[in-house]
């Protein structure tokens, strides 16, 4: 049986259901569709200070601010969506469409086709996360979307100059420094000057996850996101200060932000905990990651792997690092993750800044049945049938006729019956009635 060495204060899985939220976030939705580009401004106005000229960004004003920026900058961004791209191409060549002749005359087939218009969201405030234009526009770039339309927020009243190189670089259609809300409202429902999009893709905060939940069906979303989440399965091998170090890096994403280890040793937990409390006091963002630890951190000591890969599955987090002698037993061990990470020489900092893999994954219990954003997710996987041969035809169409009418669908059963009449000669009963009126 396992034990809980430490115990998370509060839980961070479910959603917090705040009516606060999802009020004010219905009534700035509205004040968009009613007022449009008026409404916008204002909102960004009153929430970020920020009500330019124009939103959008032109081609000058690109060139003059990805200017600013550091040729080193400039060269890792784009080494790092080349990782991106060179993997999302991967799975989408991955892809198969298929036509298969299921019977003498009968061809069904299916095609990707990508999504015509999508909606990427780029978060600023506390951190500004340039990775995610990566994981949101090149991917849909690599699905062939035609229409990348990228909104970030300004920060402190600037333009974060970075993540706008990185939403250029990455194929972004239209960039419009444009936050919270009032961004996603305006790329979901569409404005005077900003034609609405087909899906929305990228995190955000409370405020921006609630407006997604709320315009889902409307438009498409990637994902409903909620605190960065991160469990490490290790056993004796482990390196209790590498464990450490990669619980606080994700940590450090929100005091929400759960951090559980799962070992089969007790001299790894009682080490790891050594090492966590003497980094905290100097890691710059340790008031924020020693929160998420205080609170959300958990210390699982299991009897086995086997017990310990049980235990990870039943949480079914957003990022799992395996630190084991054996850590690709993991594949063919576990089944509810997010994303894996095999081995000390993996962290899950590289998913998230360089690697090549999305880092938009599923969290809150949601890897339980879905993955995470990735290049099919840009594309609809759309079916198609033809009937070449008349003999297929007509029997199809007595088989549709008994199978229909045992539903009581008879308009369908009778899309069969012609069918079988007019290319084998079957009868049509129920044609006697108005063949009658007209002769009369």
């Amino acid at each position: 049986m396992s034990r809980t060495l430490k115990a998370a204060v509060t839980s961070s899985t479910a959603p917090s259901g705040n009516d606060a939220v999802g009020r004010t976030v219905r009534e700035l939705i509205a004040d968009v569709r009613t007022r449009g580009d008026e409404a916008v401004r204002a909102l960004s106005a009153r929430f970020d200070r920020w009500e330019p000229e124009s939103f959008r960004l032109g081609d000058e004003q690109l060139a003059e601010i990805i200017g600013t920026l550091d040729p080193q900058v400039i060269e890792d961004i784009k080494t790092v969506q080349a990782n991106v791209r060179r993997f999302a191409e991967a799975q989408r060549d991955s892809m198969s469409e298929i036509e298969v002749e299921t019977a003498p005359g009968v061809f069904l087939g299916h095609r990707h086709v990508p999504i015509r218009s999508v909606g990427a969201y780029i978060p600023g405030g506390r951190y500004p996360l340039t990775a995610s234009a990566h994981m949101t526009i090149v991917t849909a770039k690599a699905a062939g979307v035609p229409r990348v339309i990228a909104c970030t927020p300004p920060i402190r009243g600037e333009i974060p100059a970075a993540t706008v190189a990185a939403m250029h670089f990455a194929g972004a259609d239209e960039i419009y420094i444009l936050g919270g809300v009032q961004a996603i409202a305006a790329m979901s429902v569409g404005t005077e000057t900003i034609t609405p999009v087909d899906m929305l893709a990228g995190p955000g905060n409370a405020y921006v996850a609630e407006a997604k939940r709320q315009l889902f069906g409307e438009v498409g979303i990637d994902l409903f996101a909620g605190p960065t989440e991160i469990l490490i399965v290790a056993d004796d091998t482990a390196d209790p200060f590498v464990v450490a170090v990669d619980l606080l890096s994700q940590a450090e994403h929100g005091p929400d932000s759960p951090a559980v280890l799962v070992t089969t040793s007790e001299r790894v937990a009682a080490e790891v905990q050594t090492h966590i409390d003497a980094i905290l006091p100097g890691l710059q963002t340790g008031d924020i990651a020693g929160q998420a630890w205080r609170d959300h951190g958990q210390i699982i000591l299991a009897d086995d792997l086997d017990e310990a890969y049980r235990v990870a599955d039943g949480f079914a987090f957003e990022h799992v690092q395996i630190l084991t002698a054996h850590p690709r037993e993991a594949l063919e061990k576990m089944h509810a993750y997010g994303a894996l990470f095999l081995g000390e020489g993996t962290c899950v900092s590289y998913g998230d800044k360089v690697i090549g893999t999305n880092h938009v994954l599923p969290t809150r219990g949601a890897a339980r049945y879905t993955g995470g954003l990735w290049v099919g997710m840009y594309l609809r996987t759309v079916t198609y049938q033809e009937v070449r041969d008349p003999q297929a035809s007509a029997d199809l169409g007595v088989l549709c006729g008994r199978a229909a009418r045992v539903e009581l669908f008879e308009g369908h059963a009778r899309s069969g019956d012609v069918r079988a009449a007019k290319y084998a000669g079957a009868t049509l009963p129920w044609t006697d009635h108005y063949e009658a009126a007209a002769r009369s």
